[in-house]
């Protein structure tokens, strides 16, 4: 039994579809426990509502951090807010990951705070696999933080050839730098100031790789950049993908005789297009942090909350935190033995 810490408070359509994500994942996948934590009396009456009662452990936290209050302050003042219990439940050995769907800079203070970052983290970074054409690639920082500098992108290109190493089993890493041209000059001043700190790193470095190479994939298995843009063109991916897939199934169904030609191929198309949509992406996890962090998108539907746990539950059985931790240890003894700082 993998036991997750869901934050019930957390998102634009909680707590209904936290709850209803969390029956979700009762209903097809019963070797996994949620924890609801929020407040009992509101977890009790939606779950009475649905049928549900008595088959969630609930979880006291009387206290919620808006997404207009800023994170870190807002975390070291309310003890009992829904993600600060979400973390002391993942540090204290009663859950062995934590998903939020709310405010992603209160999951990142609760996480630094509440489980400390692993060794070489000075700034832990949001990683999300990312289902390219060419095969899955990892993308960081997808939003963790709107800035970064030089020698974050540093640290974060060593998480994120750790993680691909670890979870897409892949030996040495292509890095590549996001930027609006493959030529090592083009980019703003942070882009030009991490190229050459990147290719100093012992890992394998291409250069700079435009947005276009992110869904298309096959020039790089680990992609860098700031917060601020990663989460702009995760976004991005998101909603082409959601067009794409409305505009395929309007023009497949103009008319009866086109929907009947056309409906084997209705389900392929849905199939195909629901892999770069929010609700199968299933999160991002939090990347440098000591314990399993899944960071979901604010307006998760129900089946975006279930996509989160199920991310979350892949990382803690396959364990994720210890696996990053070594192979980022060996990272960085690698780099400054190289005379190289990151």
């Amino acid at each position: 039994m993998t036991r997750v810490a869901l934050d019930l408070l957390g998102g634009d359509h909680a707590p209904e579809s936290i709850v209803d994500g969390a029956i979700l994942v009762a209903g097809h996948t019963p070797d996994v426990e949620v924890l609801l934590v929020g407040p009992v009396d509101v977890a009790e009456r939606l779950l009475a509502e649905r049928g549900a009662s008595g088959r969630f452990r609930l979880v006291a936290a009387s206290q919620v951090i808006g997404m207009d209050e800023d994170p870190a302050r807002a975390v070291r003042k309310k003890r009992d807010a829904t993600v600060r219990v979400a973390a002391r439940l993942v540090r204290d050995g009663e859950a062995e990951a934590m998903v939020s769907v709310g405010s992603t800079g209160a999951a990142l203070a609760a996480g630094v705070f509440t489980l400390g970052r692993l060794r070489g983290v000075s700034r832990p970074a949001l990683a999300a696999i990312i289902p390219a054409a060419a095969g899955p690639l990892v993308f960081l920082d997808a939003g963790a933080g709107t800035d970064a500098t030089p020698e974050l992108l540093a640290q974060f290109a060593l998480a994120g050839v750790a993680l691909a190493q670890v979870r897409l089993g892949i030996a040495n890493p292509r890095v590549g730098l996001l930027s609006i041209g493959e030529e090592p000059g083009k980019g703003d001043e942070l882009r030009r100031q991490a190229h050459p700190l990147l290719a100093a790193l012992p890992v394998e470095f291409v250069g700079n790789v435009e947005g276009r190479d992110v869904p298309h994939g096959g020039r790089a298995d680990v992609v860098v950049t700031d917060g601020f843009t990663g989460n702009v063109l995760a976004k991005g991916l998101e909603g082409a993908a959601t067009m794409l897939r409305g505009v395929l199934l309007q023009a497949l169904t103009t008319t009866p005789e086109r929907e009947q030609a056309s409906r084997a191929l209705l389900p392929v198309i849905a199939e195909a297009t629901a892999a770069m949509g929010p609700d199968e992406l299933g999160g991002a996890v939090l990347l440098g942090v000591g314990g399993v962090v899944v960071i979901g998108h604010g307006a998760s539907t129900p089946q975006g909350v279930q996509s989160c746990v199920r991310t979350a539950v892949q990382a803690a059985r396959e364990g994720l935190v210890p696996r990053i931790a070594e192979a980022l240890s060996d990272l960085l003894d690698r780099t400054r033995a190289e005379g190289v700082t990151a």
